[in-house]
């Protein structure tokens, strides 16, 4: 690798350090802060639902802001969205807040996350292009997986440490705090390496057009459409089991009241991400297409769901849990790799934001309807119905390997070498 696309490649790691470090503070305890607040199990995964809805609603306008006036303007925005609407989330938790505005900060919450969706990928792909890096981009986004996986685990287990030696809103106030400092460090450090801003038209027909390229490069395209018909069904049930499960540890640990348990939940998972991240690459190159480990790793992740909605001991359910989220890791950078090489440059960043309101589409629905499954029958039931949920966005990942996109059988010279014999496909 060059240096400069090495310096490029820092530059994301950092980025992403400083995010995943700053929101992983509340991970291990939020719903728990939620319920602490007076809210329901359907009011707080309700609220969650008012996060992606907000995802929904802003993906497109703040991916016109990252493929119009640039990627590091749209990360720089979403520091500043999301330090100030983690503080009006402790205030809610202070003031015992009705649910509506709980609904309307969650809202404000997606919306700063909108400003990071696909613009940061979009950025490093774009200067690892215009720095002739020739590697592999799942090497490049395994990594990442490995320092989001560390950090993942240093928030998490700090955060419920942190929760349980003061209170449940201390943690909020960190994350804002850590926002604060990427902000300072983006501002400085980010170019927008092998990406002009096209300032040229109005915002609402740049919206429009760039609206128009992303459904031309996205759905009418069917190797890129099916994959992100998929994401709703994945990503939805997926954000529930993640939070459903800080509860459902406790319940199973038997002591509702050991934060640094529910802690833990995300700590595995950090784990789990870390070991995938620095094995995706491998495991690709045990086979023909990238949309083999996909799948595979979607049906193991919905047999993952069940057994843990299904078992009544608590190291079973810490075991299926570290391979619920090893498989996760596996998968996701194969994807990013899978779609990014299907999106021309120009319209990346929007494209990946079309893919992420799909994902948070399935958040939406799928989120306070899991809630209210855990209401009556308890949370071990809402994650067996997760994973036949999950279930139902499969056959589109056939679909999408049916279209033989080069896309998915692209190999670079990291990828020429597997550990082992490829596995003959079909």
């Amino acid at each position: 690798m060059n240096p400069a696309a090495r310096r490029v490649q820092r530059i994301y790691l950092t980025l992403l350090l400083g995010n995943t470090l700053a929101a992983s503070f509340i991970w291990g305890i939020n719903t728990l802060f939620l319920l602490d607040a007076g809210l329901s199990n359907f009011e707080a995964f309700a609220a969650n639902a008012f996060f992606t809805a907000g995802m929904v609603i802003f993906e497109i306008p703040t991916g016109v802001v990252a493929d119009t006036v640039g990627r590091k303007v749209s990360y720089v925005l979403g520091t500043v969205t999301l330090s100030v609407t983690t503080a009006l989330y402790w205030l809610l938790w202070v003031w015992h807040a009705p649910f509506v505005w709980w609904a309307i900060v969650s809202i404000l919450l997606g919306l700063g996350f909108t400003f990071f969706s696909g613009a940061v990928d979009a950025w490093l792909v774009d200067a690892l292009t215009f720095t002739k890096y020739t590697g592999s981009l799942e090497t490049v986004f395994g990594r990442g997986l490995v320092v989001t996986g560390i950090s993942m685990f240093a928030g998490s287990v700090l955060g419920g440490i942190i929760a349980q030696a003061t209170n449940l809103g201390v943690p909020f106030l960190i994350r804002a705090g850590i926002l604060l400092v990427m902000l300072v460090f983006a501002a400085f450090v980010m170019k927008d390496l092998g990406f002009k801003p096209d300032k040229s038209m109005g915002p609402l027909k740049a919206t429009k057009n760039v609206l128009d390229m992303s459904i031309q490069h996205g759905l009418r395209k069917r190797s890129v459409r099916y994959v992100i018909v998929s994401a709703p069904f994945a990503s939805g049930v997926g954000i529930y089991a993640f939070y459903a499960l800080q509860p459902y540890l406790l319940q199973l640990y038997g002591d509702k009241t050991a934060y640094s348990i529910a802690g833990l939940a995300a700590a595995i998972l950090s784990l789990s991400q870390v070991a995938g991240g620095v094995l995706a690459s491998r495991i690709r190159g045990l086979f023909a297409r990238r949309t083999s480990t996909i799948i595979g790793a979607s049906l193991a992740s919905v047999v993952c769901l069940i057994v843990l909605g299904l078992t009544s001991l608590f190291w079973l359910a810490v075991v299926f849990l570290v391979i619920w989220g090893f498989v996760f890791a596996v998968a996701g950078p194969i994807r990013q790799s899978y779609l990014n090489d299907m999106i021309p440059s120009k319209q990346r960043a929007t494209v990946l934001s079309f893919d992420s309101l799909f994902g948070s589409l399935g958040g939406v629905f799928i989120q306070p309807a899991l809630g209210r499954a855990a209401d009556l029958w308890g949370y071990g039931t809402s994650l067996v119905i997760g994973g036949v949920v999950e279930l139902i966005g499969i056959p589109f990942l056939f679909a999408s390997r049916r279209q033989h996109d080069p896309s998915d059988t692209t190999r670079t010279r990291d990828e020429a070498a597997p550990a082992a014999p490829e596995v003959a496909e079909p």
